[in-house]
């Protein structure tokens, strides 16, 4: 299997070196490494030109993009860029954050995920972060989503799913319309990825709005919403996101902000979250 990564970074320089560094000592090594710097004031380019100067199968691209940190919109935008220059002869796509330590298995069992079932569509590890000097699951979302951060698709389903949403949430919207799409969604918990800079630790208040504004425009609705921003704001130990959540969910429905689903594909995203549910209850 022929293994593509893109790598959004924006003044990454504390950290790319170690992920860079993570991926070529892999056991499986990547077809291609496309580091996407975006407007970087770092020396985060000057990182990854090094390493692309030794490993021929890293490159650099530098984009301009807006200065501010919106969760999902400025890295899908980044990571699109890099996509873009790429060419379509691999056979699966990753889409990596520059803040990540992966075992050297990582990609190896990857291939492995996709080649005993030709159902799976995407698959994936996990975050763990360092508490008290040891690396524990960066435990923010059900055992059978994959982070954000490192997320890899099947060529086939990539295409099913028409690429990613340059929006909050999109890491949600993936793995809804791969379901949707027939794919199957596997994660391999032996498969812990050291996660170097925690999530949300560069979010504004703005931006803890959009959480709430991604819930609308997937199409849960009020009670799924409400379920699904308790339980969010549970596992991060702050009840005010909550409140965040709920305020974005209606400031989103005031300004009827566009869907990032369909009716039917919302139809379906909400029978699939109320049989997970059911699932854990009963």
């Amino acid at each position: 299997m022929k293994i593509y990564i893109v790598i959004p970074a924006h003044n990454e320089a504390e950290f790319i070196g170690s992920t860079l560094q993570s991926l070529v000592d892999q056991t499986y090594l990547p077809a291609k490494i496309v580091v996407v710097d975006d407007q970087s004031n770092d020396n985060t380019p000057n990182i990854v030109s090094r390493f692309g100067d030794k490993y021929p199968f890293i490159s650099l691209i530098s984009i301009t993009s807006t200065e501010a940190h919106l969760p999902g919109s400025k890295v899908i935008n980044a990571f699109n860029q890099g996509m873009n220059t790429l060419d379509s002869d691999y056979d699966v796509l990753c889409k990596f954050d520059a803040d990540l330590i992966f075992p050297q298995n990582y990609l190896e069992t990857l291939v492995q995920i996709f080649n005993i079932s030709q159902e799976v569509g995407m698959a994936g590890g996990f975050c763990s972060i360092q508490q008290n000097e040891k690396w524990i699951l960066e435990n923010l979302t059900n055992k059978d989503h994959i982070r954000g951060a490192l997320k890899a698709y099947r060529k086939d389903c990539f295409r099913d799913i028409e690429g990613l949403r340059p929006t909050m949430g999109w890491d949600t919207v993936d793995e809804l319309l791969a379901q949707y799409h027939g794919w199957e969604i596997k994660t391999d918990q032996s498969l812990l990825v050291k996660h170097l800079k925690p999530t949300g630790s560069t979010y504004n208040k703005a931006s803890k709005y959009k959480q709430g504004e991604a819930f609308y425009k997937l199409r849960y609705g009020f009670i799924i919403t409400l379920i699904a921003s308790a339980k969010l704001a549970f596992r991060k130990k702050d009840f005010r996101l909550f409140q965040d959540y709920i305020a974005g969910y209606f400031k989103a429905s005031e300004e009827k902000q566009t869907f990032l689903l369909t009716h039917d594909q919302g139809r379906f995203a909400r029978k699939l979250r109320w049989k997970k549910m059911l699932e854990k209850v009963f």
